[in-house]
């Protein structure tokens, strides 16, 4: 096992806030995409660029896991991680199979409004394999975390999605995560941002989100899952 550096450990709250987030909306996209009337084009789209958006978030969620974490854990953990990592790794490849099927049928559900029944049976599949990885994640990896890996290391997940995220889409994606965020939390993300960044984000952020959910769910407060 490699040794690990000095310093504290990790704070994992914030990925019970992004989970949180991501239980949520893909929750509600199979309702969304299924109550769209077939040939509804404009309907059709609003929808599809949300579930874009989601499923983005999702791939580089995993994909930054796959790349700090999971090496990490398995460096360091010996047997307390060389099962569950593996396991974990596996769901990833389950859950990447449901999004590659997810965001090959969007742009044509987009275009057109039609062939929304498949992309809903699609996204309850892709439901389903999340859910159960998150619930896993929480319960398995989540402490072993705490007790591997530093606050810096941790650090590095977040980094990898502010890297590749479109700058313009990062305020509403703060948003998403913060609708059900402990604010405490919200504030510790925020930490080492500049001064006008933790200022403005958290304002912004909920703002942009309140105006997206009316679009997309009808309701600036759609129903929540972590209460």
């Amino acid at each position: 096992m490699l040794p690990i550096a000095d310093g504290p450990m990790a704070d994992v709250r914030d990925m019970y806030m992004a989970h949180t987030a991501m239980r949520r909306e893909f929750t509600l996209l199979p309702g969304l995409v299924s109550d769209v009337t077939p040939g509804d084009v404009r309907r059709a789209e609003v929808v599809g660029a949300h579930a874009e958006l989601m499923c983005r978030v999702l791939h580089l969620h995993h994909e930054g896991e796959d790349h700090v974490l999971w090496p990490k854990l398995l460096d360091r953990g010996g047997e307390e991680t060389a099962a569950i990592v593996p396991a974990m790794e596996e769901q990833h490849h389950a859950i990447e199979k449901a999004h590659a099927r997810v965001t090959a049928l969007l742009p044509g559900w987009r275009a057109t409004g039609r062939g929304g029944a498949e992309l809903a049976e699609v996204l309850d599949r892709l439901l389903a394999v999340l859910l159960e990885h998150m619930r896993m994640e929480e319960k398995e990896i989540l402490p072993l975390a705490e007790k591997y890996v530093t606050a810096a290391e941790w650090g590095q997940l977040g980094e990898h999605g502010l890297a590749k995220t479109p700058k313009k889409e990062l305020p509403l994606v703060f948003g998403v995560m913060m609708y059900e965020g402990d604010p405490e939390v919200i504030e510790t993300v925020l930490a080492e941002a500049p001064g006008p960044v933790r200022l403005l984000v958290p304002v912004l952020g909920r703002r942009l989100y309140a105006r997206h959910a009316r679009r997309v769910h009808g309701t600036a407060t759609p129903p929540r899952v972590g209460t």
